[in-house]
């Protein structure tokens, strides 16, 4: 099975006083305001980095919520943070970096099933395949 989903985006202007807008096939992201000020300062709009961070983070929760089922168990919730570094390397950009922190509600899990399954998903989750960066993961089991 193949699947092909597509996000594009516009840019004018230099670096710094330019300004682009992303969006995305579906239009949940729709004209979303990125730039230079976004990314580097903080400013209004969205940067790729956190949208690689939400990306990450929908990916390994939903790979975790299979490997769960797997092992006949369902979560009453699965809350992850995925936190992206970008640094400066060699004198130019990388992201070097994701770090998930996972917070889990899982009646029946052991910490040990808990941890093996995390570690699982976030070996085979596609977008985890697809970074070239150091991942790292904190996974707490709620009761």
């Amino acid at each position: 099975m193949s699947s092909k989903h597509t996000g594009s985006a516009v840019w004018s202007g230099g670096l710094k006083d330019g300004g682009g807008r992303i969006s995305t096939q579906s239009g949940v992201l729709d004209g979303v305001e990125y730039g230079f000020h976004s990314r580097f300062e903080g400013g209004p709009g969205t940067n790729p980095e956190e949208l690689i961070g939400a990306a990450h983070a929908g990916c390994f929760t939903m790979a975790l919520s299979g490997v769960l089922a797997e092992a006949d168990l369902t979560a009453q919730n699965l809350s992850t943070t995925a936190t992206v570094t970008l640094d400066k390397v060699d004198g130019s950009f990388a992201i070097t970096e994701v770090h998930l922190n996972l917070v889990a509600t899982i009646a029946g899990a052991d910490q040990q099933k808990f941890e093996a399954a995390a570690r699982k998903a976030k070996e085979n989750c596609p977008v985890s395949k697809l970074l070239n960066a150091h991942i790292t993961l904190d996974a707490r089991l709620e009761s």
